[in-house]
């Protein structure tokens, strides 16, 4: 009791009570991102050798978020627990593997303070109470979309489903928005992707993006409502122009080469999630000015 009276007066130590929390969801994360995919193909090929009758291989060992315990890709050397604390770990052993010396990716520290700063973000905008906790929940779950659809084209349900349920449930309340706006938010989020795939794909023949885009703008319309949805749209848009610019200029990539929508949709539902009423207020102070 003394620790949530301490949390809820204490802005700073609450701040930065979720900026520790945030390193180690963020830690957490990084087993997410990399070991559901591989579960998820596991599952499909298991369909498929059900279907065709093929035999079960043998030499498979079992994998869960949480078994086996995480070792090095390179020795199998297993992570000791102190090796294993955010972003220090990796300081102190100077991004390498304590057994075979082998060089660990700095994605993986950079993830848990990208989720560190942004939790403490979230915590310092909303303040103690529901709201906060909520929106730490959605942008966690956003990270570890954004980051599996840049490494495999793909938005899991297993994620997206769950937070399109909890945003619906929260609005029963309301946290974000009403029940009849996240409703309409959410199936207009879902539709008006789909309307624009059916499009293009009938005016092309191509697949502009996949069906777990429009899984995700629900999700953003069941969390915030429809009254969000044009913002989302344009800020992925600025936020996709912006950032797959950079990418052609930097790295030189090609321009016809399929770039995820994912991680754009996700970082401009957060900055709608964060900043949507301040946004909107200053574009109608400033078109009632210009008017």
């Amino acid at each position: 009791m003394e620790l949530v009276n301490l949390l809820q007066q204490s802005p700073a130590f609450f701040v930065g009570t979720v900026f520790v929390v945030g390193l180690m969801v963020g830690s957490f994360l990084n087993v997410v991102i990399y070991r559901l995919p591989v579960m998820m193909e596991r599952d499909w090929k298991a369909q498929c050798r059900e279907y065709t009758g093929e035999a079960e291989p043998e030499d498979e060992p079992p994998l869960t978020l949480a078994r086996p315990a995480s070792r090095c890709p390179h020795c199998g050397h297993r992570i000791r627990f102190y090796e294993n604390i955010p972003v220090l770990s990796y300081l102190f052993l100077r991004g390498k593997c304590s057994s075979c010396a082998a060089s660990i990716s700095m994605r993986y520290p950079s993830i848990e303070l990208l989720t560190g700063l942004l939790s403490a973000m979230v915590a310092w905008h909303f303040g103690f109470g529901w709201q906060a906790g909520a929106a730490l929940l959605l942008t966690w779950a956003l990270i570890a979309l954004s980051m599996i659809d840049i490494d495999h084209q793909l938005l899991p349900d297993s994620i997206t489903l769950p937070f399109l349920w909890l945003g619906l449930i929260l609005s029963l309340f309301p946290v974000f928005a009403d029940m009849r706006s996240s409703l309409i938010g959410a199936a207009a989020g879902y539709m008006s992707l789909w309307t624009i795939y059916q499009v293009f794909k009938l005016v092309t023949g191509k697949e502009g993006m996949g069906f777990g885009d429009f899984k995700l703008l629900a999700l953003l319309g069941a969390w915030m409502g429809w009254q969000a949805l044009p913002m989302i749209v344009l800020l992925s848009s600025a936020v996709g122009a912006v950032l797959g610019g950079t990418l052609i200029a930097i790295q030189g990539r090609d321009r016809h080469q399929p770039m995820p929508f994912g991680p754009y949709l996700a970082i401009a539902g957060w900055i709608a999630l964060m900043w949507g009423d301040n946004i909107s207020g200053a574009y109608l102070r400033w078109s009632g000015i210009a008017g």
